[in-house]
């Protein structure tokens, strides 16, 4: 079982209390379908764990399989420039069909950011250098596929589906039987 080799740190998106017993860290590509199912999950997870759970979001784009990975990953990283990396993240799996460039100027324009800063920053590839030390990271820690998931440091090799992750978490705090079921 592979570990996670790069700890989390404030460079990464995280969303939780920083003292959370779990630590959920997923490498994920905004145009992998396994990645939109998985997005689902998580939101579930994210419901019923709550403070007991930090996620922290690392990019992992399959630029051979989705042309569009690498620019949406950019697109995440331009609306954080933002302060909206987590509405960008969630209209980006909310809508994976629509991810062509002059798709994401529109998302950025739902989310009230700053239009010419967005293109500009997507023009110039501001983020590019960030979303490969994810993906070099995440090949480090045996990433090869997405969603691929590191539960407190361990790589979890089980399903996405929250019943399953929510078990892992209760297990990792000993809070088995704790958490209501997840419909």
């Amino acid at each position: 079982m592979s570990r996670l080799r790069r700890p989390v740190d404030s460079s990464d998106w995280i969303k939780g209390p920083p003292d959370a017993p779990v630590t959920l860290v997923e490498y994920a590509d905004f145009e992998c379908p396994y990645c939109g199912s998985a997005y689902g999950e998580l939101a579930r997870v994210e419901r019923v764990a709550g403070e007991r759970l930090r996620f922290v979001f690392r990019h992992f784009p399959l630029t051979q399989m989705h042309p569009y990975a690498m620019v949406a990953a950019e697109a995440a990283e331009a609306a954080g420039a933002q302060g909206a990396f987590w509405q960008m993240h969630d209209r980006l799996f909310e809508n994976q069909d629509d991810l062509e460039p002059e798709a994401l100027v529109s998302h950025a324009r739902a989310l009230g950011l700053d239009e010419d800063r967005f293109v500009r920053d997507l023009q110039e590839h501001r983020f590019v250098a960030r979303i490969k030390r994810d993906f070099m990271d995440g090949v480090r820690s045996g990433v090869n596929g997405t969603p691929t998931m590191f539960i407190n440091g361990q790589r979890w090799n089980g399903s996405f589906e929250a019943a399953d992750l929510l078990s892992a978490i209760a297990g990792q705090i000993g809070a088995e039987g704790d958490f209501p079921s997840v419909g």
